[in-house]
Order: C-alpha cells, then sequence, then structure tokens
C-alpha cells in the first residue's frame, strides 16, 4: 500500500485569546487522509479552521496536540516541504518581473541552474498556457493569469503534492475553466492534490474525496459519489421502456412483487454538493448554539448557587 500524501491524526490547534484567560480551538480532534495521486477537497465556511489545517500540513504552524504527515514525514521536518508545492490565496509577487524571470527566479531558491531550469521554466509555461505573455511584466497580469503563473511556481521543483487555497478566488469563469484543467492535468500526472475552495460546483467537478469542516470539526468525509448520494431513495433507469412496462413496474411495487427489465443504473439518486454543505453548515451551527446555551446557562446556575461557609 502506497503511504498517503497527507495523514492528519487527532489534530487539534488552540489560540490563546490575548491575556484573558480563554481560547479559541480552531480545530478539534480533525483527521483525514489524502491519497497518493488523488484530489482531495476540504470545504467549509470562513472560520471553519481550514486554513488552519493547511498552515500545519504545510509545517508553518505547529499543532497542539495530534500529528500531520507529509508522504510520511512529520509536517514540522523541513524535509516535507521538498515534497510540496503551495500556492495560497492571495500570492504576492514582484510585479517588476516578467512570468520568465520570475519561475527563475523561484526556480533558483529550489537550487536549479543553467539548461534545467530554462526547461522547466518553458515546460511550465506552456502548461498554464502563458507562453505568449512570458516576458510581459506581472503588473500587467490579470487575477487568472497571475492565479496560473502562482500555479507555475508551485509546480517548479516537481512536487508529489500540490496545496491549493481558494486557487480560483476573484477568477472569471474562462479562468477558472483553464485552472480547473490544470487541476485535472496534475491528476493525470500522478501529483496529489488537497484544495480548500468555496466554490462548490469545482469541487464537485474535480475531487474525488471531499470533506466537510464546520466549527474546527470534521463532519462529514467520503468519496464524492458517497457523499451525494440520497441514502433512503433508489433510482432505477431503465431504456426503451413502454408505458406498459411503467404501468406493470407500478403496480409491482404496488404489491411488493420482482419484476424484470433491462436494468441501466441502479442506486442513489444524487444530490449537490451545495445542498448537502448548506445542510451541514446548518447542523453545526445549531450544535454549537445548544453547546454555548449549555455553557451560558452552567455560568448562571453557579452565579445563583449560595456560597457554603
Amino acid at each position: 500500500m502506497s503511504v498517503p500524501a497527507v495523514e492528519v491524526r487527532n489534530l487539534t490547534k488552540v489560540f490563546p485569546l490575548s491575556l484573558r484567560k480563554e481560547y479559541l480551538v480552531a480545530v478539534e480532534d480533525l483527521s483525514l487522509t489524502v491519497n497518493a495521486g488523488e484530489v482531495y477537497g476540504l470545504i467549509g465556511p470562513n472560520g471553519s479552521g481550514k486554513s488552519t489545517t493547511m498552515k500545519v500540513v504545510l509545517g508553518l504552524m505547529a499543532p497542539t496536540t495530534g500529528s500531520t504527515k507529509v508522504f510520511g514525514i512529520e509536517s514540522r521536518d523541513v524535509r516535507s516541504r521538498n515534497q510540496i508545492g503551495f500556492l495560497p490565496e492571495n500570492p504576492y509577487f514582484y510585479k517588476h518581473l516578467t512570468a520568465w524571470e520570475t519561475l527563475k527566479f523561484y526556480g533558483k531558491l529550489c537550487g536549479m541552474r543553467g539548461k534545467e531550469l530554462k526547461d522547466r521554466a518553458g515546460e511550465l509555461l506552456a502548461l498554464v498556457d502563458l507562453e505568449g505573455a512570458r516576458d510581459r511584466r506581472l503588473s500587467g497580469y490579470s487575477k487568472g493569469m497571475l492565479q496560473r503563473i502562482g500555479l507555475a511556481q508551485a509546480l517548479i521543483q516537481r512536487p508529489k503534492l500540490v496545496v491549493l487555497d481558494e486557487p480560483t478566488a476573484g477568477v472569471d469563469p474562462i479562468g477558472s475553466r483553464q485552472i480547473r484543467d490544470l487541476i485535472f492535468k496534475l491528476k493525470d500526472d500522478g501529483i496529489s492534490v488537497f484544495l480548500c475552495s468555496h466554490l462548490l460546483e469545482q469541487v464537485q467537478e474535480v475531487c474525488d474525496q471531499v470533506g466537510i469542516i464546520a466549527n474546527g470539526r470534521m463532519w462529514r468525509e467520503g468519496s464524492l459519489h458517497d457523499l451525494i448520494a440520497i441514502e433512503d431513495q433508489t433510482e432505477l433507469v431503465l431504456r426503451d421502456a413502454s408505458p406498459e412496462l411503467l404501468d406493470k413496474i407500478k403496480a409491482l411495487i404496488e404489491s411488493e412483487a420482482g419484476g424484470c427489465a433491462e436494468l441501466i443504473r441502479s442506486g442513489h439518486p444524487r444530490t449537490t454538493l451545495e445542498t448537502l454543505f448548506l445542510d451541514i453548515v446548518r447542523e453545526s451551527r445549531e450544535a454549537q448554539d445548544l453547546k454555548d446555551r449549555e455553557k451560558l446557562a452552567a455560568k448562571e446556575a453557579k452565579k445563583q448557587k449560595p456560597s457554603s461557609k
């Protein structure tokens, strides 16, 4: 069995709040696995803990408890970063540089030189469809073009894992489609992708596995096929079914008898990822509201309790 690209086990991250004796639990007992060669989408509302989880995976932040590994190496070990390419939501570039100069700059930071660097820069410009703009300064690039050159720099050292934080934020539909196609290309090349996005339709198009996080906890995780199945319903698809046959099927259902027909597909009908996401967020908020009310009630009860002398 191959080593998972990302393995998060019982991750909890707590932040102290100022000088008060209070703290914020950003992520609580979170576990997830990104298998090698798959696209994993982590989705959740703002403040749900997505970015904190990604920062711990990238080794930019230490967990309070639990562990994160990248291809079997602890995230806090510098060696794990040799395997990772990262595209943040708002990447920063030196705008006075051209695309060609930008890729050469990042390549040199990764220890690449000479023909190897030139060949890799040219290969990546072709991959992200920016060959025609290679000598244009980044100050003249659109948001979509900047995201694509950002993805190119994330790939400069041939990583086995690419982490994408909102890769299509602020990008027009054409640019979004180009980035989606690039994610498919990465998957075809055997590169694992750990994706964080608010665009549920995009996640539904590209991801093999999806995790839905809210209030710092994982509420639902699994293959996209299983997650959007409506479990208490069954769907049958027939080819060239006559009205008479449909009437017979209805009669058989009513009498709970069996029948036969050419069965093209059977299984659970699909909901949408958006509907599932909204249901889970609503459920998580209701649970958090109940928790807050119980905490408040306990405080009030403690205040009203007479002190013993």
